[in-house]
């Protein structure tokens, strides 16, 4: 096992349910190290005793990046810092390099002017311990909303994780934005520009308050490769939608979404200045795959999960409505339980399309499990037959695909079932 997944599940010891989960990667990722980034991991107390919870990383000067963020109308402390920080233009500024410092266990939301004094007082420690400016410090919290964060733990760790700041500290930095999360979620790639060999890796946390709004987690993207702050952030919005944004746990968004993409140009290519730049091609597919395969480590990592589901809707007006049908279906609770219940209930399926208020031909109307052909031309298909469905409903990823006969919009989104763990966990959550 994993050296850093095994430490995190060790703070987990005075909670007996707490297990890793089965939809949970086999193997442990190899991350490749991003040239001009450094990482560090330790433990301040800010919510548990000898919980690793803080992470610090220093990216170099001349570095790029990129933030997006959750559209709650009650946004912590945190985003809000970042949003104000990237109107400067997304540059480290000259000669000094970038700070991101994150926490878990307090997600300094709705806690007022205590709220923007912590924010304050850790960029201002953040600027110090790495010899840069205020304003180019970036922070995310995760945890319990409208308790005031304790900042003076974190600060007190500060220089020490400053001092120890490393380019293979992945799986350390990872494991310490973790809240409910049962393994640290990583995923590394390589892609070419210009001849030269560019290096994606980055790192998210995320189980449960999972709904597309920007989606809700915490994430972090390093990259060597050289691009200009406006291509970046087109970048970053369109790499989300089909992978941040096109994922669900159970339908409610945080107070504190954050995605953070630097770039450190360290990796010697010509800037890229365009995000439609034909020579980035190989790079913004790497940065979709990166990113998706983050988004769905989330949801296999889902609050008592145990099926990872991925639905794809076709036939829709447009694609957005056929978004909007696919998070009808993903976000049903009636659908969610019946997946966790291995009952190939397809009826709540149909209910799910038509609640969703977006345009379906009842009489066209086809759904498939997998394979499976279950109903066409708005019926039960006569080749279906239950025992089929039951059995398929048994393995632990599952595809569903509705075509809704009314157009050519079509999407995909990836959710979990719905189980009476997830009831434990949230109950418990303040315990």
């Amino acid at each position: 096992m994993d050296a850093a997944i095994k430490s995190r599940g060790d703070t987990y010891a005075d909670d007996s349910a707490m297990t890793i989960s089965p939809l949970a990667p086999t193997t442990t990722p190899e991350i490749h190290p991003v040239a001009g980034v450094t990482l560090a991991a330790g433990a301040a107390g800010v919510r548990y005793t000898g919980r690793t919870d803080v992470m610090l990383a220093r990216v170099a000067p001349g570095s790029s990046i990129a933030g997006i963020f959750t559209q709650s109308s009650t946004r912590s402390a945190p985003v809000l810092w970042c949003q104000d920080a990237l109107t400067d233009g997304g540059m480290a500024p000259a000669g000094k390099p970038l700070g991101i410092v994150v926490n878990s266990g307090n997600s300094n939301a709705f806690t007022g002017r205590a709220g923007e004094e912590s924010v304050a007082a850790l960029a201002a420690t953040v600027a110090r311990v790495l010899g840069t400016d205020e304003r180019a410090v970036y922070q995310a919290s995760t945890g319990v909303i409208g308790e005031r964060l304790p900042h003076a733990k974190i600060e007190a760790v500060l220089d020490d994780l400053a001092a120890e700041l490393s380019p293979d500290a992945w799986h350390g930095a990872a494991a310490a934005i973790m809240t409910t999360d049962t393994f640290p979620k990583l995923a590394s790639m390589t892609a070419q520009i210009d001849g030269k060999t560019v290096t994606i890796s980055g790192f998210t946390k995320g189980s449960g308050m999972i709904a597309p709004d920007m989606a809700t987690m915490l994430g972090f993207v390093f990259t060597d490769a050289a691009i200009a702050p406006g291509a970046l952030q087109v970048m970053l919005r369109e790499s989300a939608g089909g992978s941040f944004n096109a994922i669900t746990v159970d339908s409610d968004t945080s107070t504190s979404d954050t995605v953070l993409l630097a770039a450190t140009g360290q990796a010697g290519n010509a800037v890229i200045e365009d995000a439609g730049d034909a020579r980035a091609a190989g790079f913004r597919a790497a940065l979709d795959d990166v990113m998706r395969d983050l988004a769905h480590q989330i949801v296999r990592d889902g609050e008592g999960a145990s099926k990872f589901i991925e639905v794809g809707v076709t036939g829709a007006e447009t694609d957005a409505a056929a978004r909007v049908i696919a998070l009808a279906i993903a976000n049903s609770p009636l659908v969610k339980t019946a997946f966790a219940g291995e009952d190939p209930n397809w009826g709540r399926i149909v209910m799910a399309v038509g609640k969703s208020g977006e345009a379906a031909d009842r009489d066209k109307l086809t759904i498939r499990f997998g394979d499976i052909l279950v109903a066409e031309q708005g019926w039960v298909a006569e080749t279906y037959r239950e025992e089929d469905g039951a059995a398929y409903m048994k393995g632990a990823e599952l595809a569903v695909t509705v075509d809704v006969g009314v157009g050519e919009g079509r999407s995909t989104v990836w959710t979990c079932d719905l189980t009476h763990r997830y009831i434990e966990i949230n109950a418990d959550y303040r315990s």
